[in-house]
C-alpha cells in the first residue's frame, strides 16, 4: 500500500508551491502481471521450437563383400482400371478373376515366408474397389499390405 508522509514545511512559513502531502510507495511490491506475460511468451516461443529441434540420428550404414543378397520375392497385386466391370485382378503375371483370390493368394503365401504384399491398383480404381480387394487378401491371410506408387513427375 502506498504510504503517505507529511512534507516539512519551509521555514519562512507557506510558499505557494508547497505541497502538503507526499506519497511514496514501497519497493517490496512486485507488479507480477509483466513477469507473467513475458513467462507466456516464452512458453509458446518453446512450444513451437521444441518440435523443430528433434532430428533423426545420420547414420553412414557399413557395407558388407560377403552380404547375402535378400531372396524373398514380393508379391503384388495389380488391380486394373476396368476392374468394376470385368472383376479381373493380377497376381504377379496371372490374371484372375476376384472371387478366387483368396484361395489363390493362399496357395501362393504358402510358398512365401514373408506375408506381405504389394497392391498396384490404376488411378480410376474407386476406393470401395481396392478395399474389396484388400479384404479378400487379409482373408487369404496376408499380414501387410503395401500400396505401391509411382513417383510424382515420372510416366
Amino acid at each position: 500500500m502506498p504510504k503517505v508522509q507529511p512534507i516539512p514545511s519551509a521555514p519562512s512559513g507557506r510558499s505557494r508551491r508547497a505541497r502538503g502531502v507526499r506519497v511514496s510507495t514501497s519497493l517490496a511490491e512486485i507488479n507480477v502481471v509483466p513477469l507473467v506475460d513475458v513467462m507466456l511468451v516464452l512458453l509458446i516461443i518453446f512450444m513451437v521450437a521444441a518440435p523443430m529441434m528433434t532430428q533423426g540420428m545420420a547414420v553412414n550404414l557399413p557395407k558388407a563383400r560377403r552380404a547375402n543378397p535378400v531372396s524373398a520375392q514380393p508379391i503384388y497385386v495389380t488391380i486394373p482400371s476396368d476392374f468394376g466391370r470385368t472383376g479381373l485382378v493380377q497376381i504377379n503375371n496371372d490374371t484372375l478373376r476376384a472371387e478366387v483370390l483368396t484361395e489363390r493368394m493362399r496357395q501362393t503365401l504358402m510358398e512365401h515366408a514373408d506375408k506381405s504384399v504389394f497392391v498396384r491398383a490404376d488411378a480410376g480404381v474407386t476406393m470401395q474397389q481396392f478395399m474389396s480387394v484388400t479384404d479378400k487378401l487379409k482373408d487369404a491371410g496376408v499380414e501387410k499390405v503395401a500400396i505401391s506408387t509411382r513417383p510424382a513427375g515420372t510416366k
